[in-house]
This record gives structure tokens, C-alpha cells and sequence, in this order.
């Protein structure tokens, strides 16, 4: 696919739109019309059934006709997505992404090889510190919060909090997503647990984690498999967790077979983050700024509340009363959100080493 007039735009009007100061000093309408004049967006990784993405695209083309979406890969992994950067830095054409939506630690990296654009949405306080690079070359979008998944047929009084699993009536009932060893999920529930009991962050959060589970393994209540929606359904592992998304999901695909109740724990409200960025090398460079733009406003960002992500903005939106009530019906209670903890890249790879090296000891596993 060619772009559409793609040097209608005036030079002034480029130049100013490329500049990396805040979008609060750019006028939206000149924006528009320059990425009007590039005619596309690239778009890769982003399947229209993960955080609404079907839904937001269509809502992004519906605000701003006369830009086309051109989606790569949908099913692309975040090491995909900067491979695809890499290998179209001289490529102009309908191969090259223009803007990228990968896991936390893919940022940094990615902004290290000098792969990023900077740029700064126009909302850009009121996403937290600890989910952005400070000079804007990326930026939280999404995030999930670990929370329990509880077959109510069988417990009929779920856990709250961490310290809740500990209770003698959750025996042989736990179940974590999967070796913390391998899995980002499972890291982050040790990790999580770890915070809840000892208040600490880092390294300390991590040891007092593995050693919570091994507490819960040696009391029987954690359950040897990975939780999933077959054994919720099943009653092997009544009483599970994951991110919440995946979490609401499951509980939506069992239908009320069996009825099924999502609890975010109130002791440590642990968030996993994704992130944008705009590629260094993008053909449709003002395209990516406004599909940042969009997906950074109130109504992108209730595009992904609807797809069960958080957006990165939501504490901001619920202090202004601006989320929808019907989806806030679909989710736990907002002030469990409210006190969300983003773990920094430095924590989360404290986390990864500690539970590493810890964990077969503790738990008795090769």
C-alpha cells in the first residue's frame, strides 16, 4: 500500500509536528491534517480480541478518516515487534511498523539501541512516573492487576488478601499460573505476596514471597498444578490467579458454569505493565503521533477498559468521574485499582533473580 498525498502537508507544519515537545502545545488539527497527508498507519502485534484492540482501531479510523490502518502480525510477540523495527530501518514501504505496544522491559531496551521516537501525548501527567521514560521515548498503556479467579460452588467465602491464602479452609484449593522460575505472571505472585507481607519492595519482597509459598506448601493449601479454566470448572484448583484481564476472561468464557467471583487482594494490588512507543524509523511518523494521541485520551483509554486492560490512565479518570459505569459494573471494586503498585524495571529484575535462585530450595522442585 502506497501513501496518500503524502507531501500535501507543508514543510512548516512537518517541522513543527516533529518536534518532541508536549502535545499540550500542538494543535490536534494540524496534527490531523499532516497525518491525513501521510495517508497510513502501521500498526503490528495488536489482535482485535486482546484489550478491545478490534474495537479501538475501529474507533481510531472512525475519529479520523482518511488515514488507512495497515495491521502486521497480529499474533507477534514483543521480540517480533523490535525485530520488525530492526529490519526495516531503511524501508518505507507497508512492512515498517510505525508504532509498537510491548511488554515493560522491551522499552528501555528498545530505546538503548536508539530504535524510539520520543514524543509526549498531551496527557502525558497523569500517567505514573514509574510506568514512563522521563524523556518520553515510552510510555505505560495498559496494565493488569493480580487478582483471584474463585469458584464460588465450592468456596463460599473467597480470600481477600494474600495473607487470607493462608486459612485452613483454602487447603489443597491455590493455584499460582505457573512456575515462577519462567513465568511473568507467576514472578510478580511471588513477588506480590512477598509485598504483602512484609512491606517491603526489591530483593526483601521477593525472599519474604518464596517463603510465603513455601508456607502455603508446606500447609497443603497450595495446589502442585497451574491454575486454569478448566481446573476451576473442575474444582481442582477452585481458587486461582492471574492478571485480572485473563482473570475476568476466564470467568466470562465459563458462563456461570460455575458461577465464579474475581477478587483483587487488598494487601498488595500488583500491576503488570505494557507499553507504546512510536519507532525511531516510522514512514507515517505523525500518524503514530496522533494514534498515541487517541489512544491516550479518555476515549481510547476506555476502549481498553472495555477489552478487560487497564488503561494507565484509569486512577486519573475515576478521581474525574469520566469511566463509564457499565464497565466499571464488569470489574472488581475501583478502589482496589486505586492503590495499584507498579514495580520498577529494577524491582522486577530483583524479583526474577531472587525467586530464581530461591525457589527449587524452598519448594522442594528441580
Amino acid at each position: 500500500m502506497t501513501n496518500k498525498n503524502a507531501f500535501a502537508a507543508s514543510v512548516s507544519v512537518v517541522a513543527v509536528l516533529a518536534s518532541t515537545a508536549a502535545m499540550a502545545q500542538t494543535d490536534l488539527s494540524a496534527l490531523y491534517e499532516a497525518a491525513k497527508a501521510e495517508g497510513q498507519l502501521t500498526t503490528i502485534a495488536l489482535p482485535h480480541d486482546w484489550c478491545g484492540y478490534g474495537a479501538v482501531i475501529e474507533g481510531f479510523k472512525a475519529k479520523y478518516p482518511g488515514i488507512e490502518v495497515n495491521e502486521l502480525n497480529p499474533n507477534a510477540g514483543s521480540g517480533d515487534e523490535i525485530e520488525a523495527i530492526k529490519a526495516n530501518k531503511d524501508n518505507k514501504g507497508p512492512q515498517a511498523p510505525d508504532v509498537i505496544d510491548v511488554g515493560l522491559s522491551f522499552g528501555p531496551s528498545a530505546k538503548a539501541e536508539n530504535l524510539l521516537m520520543p514524543y509526549k501525548v498531551s496527557t502525558w501527567d497523569s500517567i505514573p512516573d514509574s510506568a514512563k521514560d522521563a524523556e518520553g521515548y515510552w510510555y505505560g498503556d495498559y496494565y493488569g492487576v493480580l487478582a483471584f479467579g474463585v469458584n464460588t460452588d465450592i468456596v463460599k467465602q473467597a480470600p481477600t488478601s494474600f495473607a487470607d491464602l493462608k486459612d485452613a479452609r483454602f487447603a489443597n484449593s491455590f493455584a499460582m499460573p505457573g512456575d515462577p522460575r519462567t513465568g511473568n505472571s507467576s514472578i510478580m505472585t511471588v513477588y506480590g505476596a512477598g509485598v504483602a507481607v512484609s512491606g517491603k519492595s526489591g530483593t526483601e519482597a521477593a525472599t519474604a514471597g518464596v517463603e510465603f509459598f513455601k508456607g502455603l506448601k508446606d500447609s497443603g493449601n497450595l495446589v502442585p498444578t497451574n491454575g486454569s479454566a478448566q481446573g476451576m470448572a473442575q474444582g481442582t484448583t477452585p481458587v486461582l490467579v492471574d492478571w485480572d484481564y485473563n482473570v475476568l476472561a476466564m470467568r466470562d468464557s465459563l458462563k456461570g458454569n460455575p458461577p465464579m467471583d474475581v477478587v483483587v487482594p487488598s494487601d498488595a494490588v500488583i500491576a503488570g505493565v505494557y507499553v507504546q512507543a512510536i519507532s525511531a524509523f516510522a514512514p507515517h511518523p505523525n500518524a503514530a503521533k496522533l494514534w498515541m494521541e487517541y489512544l491516550y485520551s479518555d476515549e481510547g483509554q476506555t476502549g481498553w477498559l472495555a477489552g478487560y486492560c487497564h488503561p494507565i490512565r484509569f486512577n486519573d479518570m475515576a478521581a474525574r468521574g469520566v469511566v463509564p459505569q457499565d464497565l466499571l459494573d464488569k470489574l472488581p471494586p475501583a478502589e482496589g485499582y486505586a492503590k495499584a503498585i507498579f514495580p520498577t524495571l529494577e524491582e522486577q529484575g530483583q524479583a526474577k533473580t531472587t525467586i530464581g535462585e530461591a525457589w527449587a530450595s524452598a519448594m522442594g522442585v528441580q
